[in-house]
């Protein structure tokens, strides 16, 4: 039996000020998010979606509705996927005009493993994953769509393929309103996909090369996963 779960990233949020604004509420998507979102759902139109899965943020509850309306279905919410912690959340982050100017800031950065600046990788990854399982589970034998953040996904993505969370930000394969695809046959992780439905739209300083080709997939069973 063949389950498809898609992991997809929000689209634009309107952000005037530059903050990273984390779990903070009151972060809703641009006219150009909204219309990244509107394309993901037009470009999965014809997919076997049973299932829609959101983060209680409402940037991703806004990205979620066009493709569970497409496909008349309730948007489910799962608090699992919703955005990592970070201490610097509310701030500016940068090292000219940010919180990173700041001295006192500093301490938090001393262990990018754990990472020391917010919620550990181990945990995201076992809360996305057990997040991802319900899904597979919920849309048996079809499509699911989880919605979720940046970091979540591209962590998910380092767990399944057994690679190690310690990473640069700025290489992330997980662009505005990209998908990340995880295939199981029955229970088992076969392949994992990356796309870009909405890359036509994304804003200048987001269209940069990513490290492997979109549409990179990794074969056979990532991670060990069984």
């Amino acid at each position: 039996m063949r389950t498809v779960v898609h992991l997809l990233r929000h689209g634009e949020v309107h952000n005037p000020s530059g903050v990273l604004y984390g779990r903070m509420s009151g972060y809703v998507l641009s006219e150009l998010g909204l219309q990244m979102a509107q394309r993901v759902a037009e470009s999965l139109g014809d997919r076997d979606l049973t299932h829609v899965v959101s983060s209680p943020l409402e940037r991703a509850q806004q990205t979620a509705a066009p493709i569970a309306g497409s496909h008349h279905l309730e948007v489910t919410t799962d608090q699992r996927v919703i955005e990592s912690t970070n201490v610097f959340q509310g701030s500016r982050f940068g090292v000219g005009d940010g919180v990173l100017r700041k001295p006192r800031a500093w301490r938090h950065l001393w262990n990018p493993v754990r990472p020391s600046w917010g919620e550990p990788y181990k945990q995201v990854a076992a809360r996305m994953m057990a997040g991802v399982y319900d899904a597979r589970d919920a849309a048996a034998g079809h499509e699911a769509v989880v919605v979720s953040h940046q970091l979540p996904i591209w962590i998910t993505r380092l767990h399944v393929e057994g690679r190690s969370f310690v990473h640069d930000p700025r290489r992330r394969q997980c662009t505005l309103c990209s998908l990340t695809s995880l295939t199981f046959e029955d229970d088992r992780l076969a392949t994992v996909r990356y796309s870009e439905p909405a890359a036509d739209l994304l804003p200048v300083h987001d269209r940069k090369a990513t490290f492997s080709s979109g549409g990179a997939s990794t074969e056979g069973n990532p991670g060990g996963m069984t």
